[in-house]
């Protein structure tokens, strides 16, 4: 319950805008019972981020078991605007809030969520790599810029929905970048 008092906190606030007086509030605990449960406000973040990926975030592993390279660009597109446009969560993305606005001397926590990022395009290359020429990507397509291309409209359809863009309205864009991924000919 605590840690879920702490992502909704870090959901809404991003990292940076988080402080320790936010999370004894939300989660109900005293600064030091914190520190004893948790470790610090990083450690906290982690343990928050790691929970986050198994449950609202997890779309990324549905996506990834998809039998073909449009199975998986439309479950990824439209699972994402349901997470980030949630009816019963904060809108937007914890991890993109949190990586809008790092301090730079937070360099560790900069380094973890640039890894994260990185760590899922590999995952969407890999696996679109292994629809090329079968499973419905063309010969001669970019894995690894396709699946940045996704990331980086995924990302954006977060930052849409923090600030109030419709579920709907980010679904017609999903459907949008459906009609421009590459299809192989029949």
């Amino acid at each position: 319950m605590a840690l879920n008092a702490a992502m909704s906190i870090f959901w809404t606030q991003g990292y940076e805008g988080t402080a320790m007086s936010h999370l004894t509030t939300a989660m109900g605990m005293s600064a030091p019972s914190i520190y004893a449960a948790f470790g610090d406000k990083e450690t906290l973040f982690q343990r928050v981020v790691e929970r986050y990926m198994a449950g609202p975030g997890a779309y990324m592993r549905a996506a990834l078991d998809q039998p073909t390279a449009e199975a998986l660009t439309r479950t990824f597109l439209h699972s994402a605007v349901d997470a980030v446009a949630g009816d019963h969560t904060p809108h937007g993305c914890l991890v993109v809030q949190s990586a809008l606005a790092v301090n730079p001397r937070s360099t560790s926590v900069q380094g973890y969520l640039t890894r994260l990022r990185e760590d899922g395009v590999k995952a969407l290359a890999d696996r679109l790599q292994s629809f090329t020429g079968t499973g419905g990507l063309p010969p001669g397509s970019d894995p690894s810029a396709l699946a940045r291309l996704l990331v980086t409209v995924v990302q954006g359809l977060a930052v849409q929905a923090a600030s109030g863009v419709p579920r709907e309205a980010l679904h017609t864009v999903a459907d949008q970048m459906m009609k421009s991924w590459p299809h192989q000919a029949d």
